[in-house]
């Protein structure tokens, strides 16, 4: 069998201040064709479970770019454009092939595509024509558009949030696209769009129960795969919502009442599902009350994995106004910080302009006398399903009693070496603040007594009635028609 796999992927947040160019897709991971690492990346999943499943079976495997970026604001039409022409130069350069396998996001918005995965997936049907199998793996925080259902024979989202599924889902997907190739299955497929917004935590109730559940029907009674599109808020495109993909073996009917069931389902859990985010006064009052530690903040509205900058001040502001020490936060995305402390040497005290750099949404910079404890080049955190994550030069500094993590590298806390590499003993410490929406769960959970998910501003932020949406197609819970802020 001739298997063609590549991978272009970002998840956009159209309300983001920064642009996604060509820079951060090789500042976040790019890999020409061929030159794809000895270990899975993030957005490589079919591509390194080809790997795994062809040597097994002898496929012939031609493997063209990866290239994926940080979340951000919209991609320029440059990037976009000229990484969808490679990959697509790629394909024709694998001609003829069986099968192709695709690593995507599912919510890249570039300038003049607000689907690109659909664009691509175009271009791609149009390269290969209609008899050769073309699978994506996709984040659930996806916009699933007609487009992109109907040119793809399967597509598969990971299940788990945090996502620690990517090869799990890599090996299904490329199992079912063999499957096909093969003549054992003829996917039908059925959308069911829940008209809200949701997302999904894993890590807890309802959640779980509800994932496990469709995991269990799958490979049964003819179901071949079920995936849930959260959908990404922050993404203001047409099909931004919560939707039900279902894939049945050759029965369209059964797939579309199955997908209509699962979603009534989903749409009775919606509110045990809503996360609940206190102010942050509320948050750090909740932490303290707390008997013991590390109690753990998520400030979700600053997740460089939602597409924030990571370098806004609003909560550390209030811990040092109210004198609030033994506590912990990072990442800080701050290059010009992280040289000065590099400058300054380890021990040293100076005073440091922090945070508050790029927009109104990351607050005012605070002026701080720090002390430098600890200095990292090229530190590397570890990321989702023990994917590396670089950070770049790391500086540990301390002010008020709180260890701050300043990085070169935009990226949000996934491993909890992003402290321990640097000296801060999160045992130790009462409060500890991540930016990230949930990713950090996984191995934050293993130390803190407690996660509080806080609500401060920022470009992610959980309350989406502050989000001036124009192109949403409501009504969509939990804003209905008449709440959607139109510009």
């Amino acid at each position: 069998m001739r298997v063609f796999s590549a991978t272009l992927a970002v998840e956009t947040n159209t309300f983001a201040p920064m642009p996604t160019g060509l820079s951060s897709f090789r500042e976040f991971g790019y890999y020409p064709a061929g030159q794809h690492p000895d270990r899975m990346t993030l957005y490589a999943g079919p591509l390194w479970a080809a790997r795994l499943r062809g040597a097994e079976r002898g496929w012939q495997l031609f493997e063209g770019v990866v290239a994926g970026a940080q979340p951000g604001g919209a991609t320029t039409r440059h990037a976009y454009e000229t990484l969808r022409e490679e990959l697509l130069a790629d394909l024709r350069a694998a001609l003829p092939v069986d099968m192709v396998l695709l690593g995507l996001h599912g919510a890249m918005v570039a300038d003049g595509y607000d689907d690109c995965e659909g664009d691509l997936l175009a271009r791609v049907r149009g390269i290969t024509g209609a008899d050769v199998v073309i699978g994506v793996e996709l984040d659930p925080h996806c916009h699933l558009t007609p487009d992109m259902v109907a040119l793809a024979d399967l597509m598969v989202a990971c299940k788990e949030y945090p996502h620690t599924d990517v090869l799990e889902r890599g090996l299904e997907l490329v199992d079912l696209c063999a499957a096909m190739v093969e003549g054992r299955v003829r996917p039908a497929a059925a959308v069911v769009d829940c008209e809200m917004i949701v997302t999904v935590h894993t890590s807890r109730e309802p959640g779980r129960g509800f994932v496990d559940r469709i995991q269990s029907l799958e490979g049964r009674d003819g179901v071949l795969s079920i995936s849930i599109a959260h959908g990404f808020p922050w993404g203001d495109v047409a099909d931004m919502g919560t939707k039900v993909l279902v894939y049945t073996d050759g029965d369209a009917a059964q797939a579309q009442a199955l997908a209509r069931q699962l979603a009534d389902e989903l749409i009775g859990l919606r509110e045990g599902l809503t996360v609940r985010y206190p102010g942050i006064d509320a948050a750090l009052d909740e932490a303290l009350a707390f008997d013991g530690g590390p109690v753990v903040l998520a400030d979700a509205a600053d997740n460089p994995g939602g597409g924030s900058a990571s370098d806004s001040t609003f909560i550390l502001r209030r811990m040092l106004e109210r004198g609030i020490g033994n506590a912990a936060l990072g990442p800080m995305w701050d290059p010009v910080a992280v040289r000065i402390a590099f400058d300054a040497g380890v021990g040293a005290r100076l005073p440091m302009r922090i945070g508050g750099k790029i927009s109104p949404l990351s607050g005012d910079p605070l002026d701080l006398e720090c002390t430098v404890k600890a200095l990292r080049h090229d530190l590397v955190m570890t990321g989702l399903a023990n994917t590396p994550v670089p950070m770049g030069d790391c500086a540990l500094v301390e002010a008020g009693g709180i260890g701050i993590v300043l990085v070169t590298l935009r990226n949000q806390a996934m491993g909890t070496d992003l402290f321990t590499q640097l000296g801060c003993d999160l045992a130790a410490r009462k409060i500890v603040v991540v930016k990230s929406s949930q990713h950090f769960y996984d191995s934050f959970s293993q130390v803190a007594r407690q996660v509080i998910y806080a609500g401060a501003p920022g470009s992610v932020t959980l309350d989406l009635r502050t989000l001036r949406y124009r192109k949403v197609r409501g009504p969509k819970w939990p804003l209905d028609a008449g709440a959607l802020t139109i510009s």
